[in-house]
């Protein structure tokens, strides 16, 4: 995104590469292996430390009160040497878009108090599947203002176990549903042991059963259609951000490897079927950047159909990420399978971020039906 940047921006890029070169790179391997290792507690307090979870915020809850393309530099430039924490970031943030969306920042302050005390920490949220397919939760009102009892189930809600509140859809009634804020810690919810996943590890997701759980309705009652309508277009491009990271850091890790492995007496890099191989890489990288590029600045612009473009952006380079990390992990021949070149994960976690925002093929169903609607494509 070297394009769009000014010397603000770039400053903001050199702080999270900076940030990851320290704080991820060395430990990668370990903080993989969560649940059966540690957490990586550390780095979560340093990266709310430093901003990394108020990107978007506005200044009155202490935030930096930054755009779509700060956001994807943030994500994009974290996932270039490990995705886990731009995952966790990418869970915090929609939720937080989600109430933002519905009424303002400002509500989380107004909501809080009625499910539980919010002291900072994370807010999690089902970011890996397609709410308007998933929901199995229902609910009814209290006699308090706001306040609803859910009961049901909640599949795969990311940072469901680390986290003390959660933001989840629940049916009030038909088909319309609604968003609620939901105290983790409460009466009426049991949580399962983390779900084993493909990739991002330290992202860890649960299932959740409710029964007569308490909840604070986010927004108005059967709007959560509409408030996901609206975080979806930013949250596509930062997911198709996160893709493109992990495709910079194979194609780098791709390159470095060439260079200093040797057979026949002369660098891999010098054998023309690797250096193609090498090219089609680059070739990937690079149009998935533009794309990426280019979903920022009609976001930034709020051109028309911009929204259309940040999904079609994330489904894009999701595809093109599964293709590229797989050529990253054939140019290292065996190495390429061993944890410590960090190429096989990125394999895995290419295919698990290109299910932010829910399953490829749903959203592929989803962009056709709105162009065939007569939503402009080009």
């Amino acid at each position: 995104m070297k394009s769009l940047m000014n010397s603000q921006l770039g400053m903001f890029e050199e702080t999270v590469l900076d940030f990851a070169s320290k704080e991820l790179v060395d430990n990668r391997q370990d903080n993989d292996r969560f649940p059966f290792g540690p957490l990586f507690e550390e780095v979560l307090r340093k990266a709310r430390a430093v901003g990394f979870f108020s990107v978007t915020l506005p200044e009155e809850l202490e935030g930096c009160d930054m755009g779509t393309t700060e956001l994807c530099v943030l994500l994009e430039n974290l996932c270039r040497s490990d995705a886990s924490l731009a995952a966790v970031i990418f869970t915090d943030t929609m939720a937080k878009e989600i109430v933002y969306r519905a009424r303002g920042f400002l509500q989380l302050k107004e909501l809080l108090p009625k499910v539980s005390e919010y002291d900072g920490t994370l807010l999690a949220c089902q970011a890996l599947v397609d709410a308007t397919q998933a929901i199995g939760l229902s609910a009814k009102p209290e006699r308090a203002a706001d306040t609803f009892s859910l009961s049901g189930k909640a599949d795969y809600v990311v940072l469901g176990g680390i986290a003390r509140n959660a933001v989840l859809a629940a049916r009030t009634g038909g088909e319309e549903y609604s968003f609620f804020l939901v105290d983790l810690a409460g009466d009426g919810i049991t949580k399962s042991e983390p779900v084993r996943s493909l990739g991002l590890h330290a992202c860890p997701a649960v299932d959740i059963s409710m029964e007569s759980a308490r909840g604070a309705l986010v927004g108005t009652e059967g709007e959560g259609a509409a408030y996901l309508e609206r975080v979806a277009g930013r949250m596509n491009a930062a997911a198709a951000a996160m893709s493109v990271g992990v495709m910079k850091g194979s194609f780098e890790e791709a390159v470095s490897y060439a260079r200093e492995r040797q057979q026949g007496g002369r660098e891999i890099v010098n054998w023309s079927e690797v250096r193609r191989m090498l090219a089609r890489m680059a070739v990937k990288v690079k149009a998935a950047d533009m794309v990426v590029t280019e979903a920022c600045r009609t976001a930034e612009d709020n051109l028309p159909s911009w929204e259309l473009g940040a999904k079609t952006a994330a489904l894009f380079a999701g595809e093109a990420s599964v293709e590229l990390t797989t050529d990253g992990i054939q140019v290292l021949g065996g190495n390429g399978y061993m944890e410590d070149y960090g190429q096989e994960k990125r394999f895995r976690d290419a295919a698990q971020i290109r299910c932010l925002m829910g399953l490829a093929p749903m959203r592929e169903l989803y962009l056709m039906g709105k162009v065939l609607e007569g939503e402009p494509l080009y």
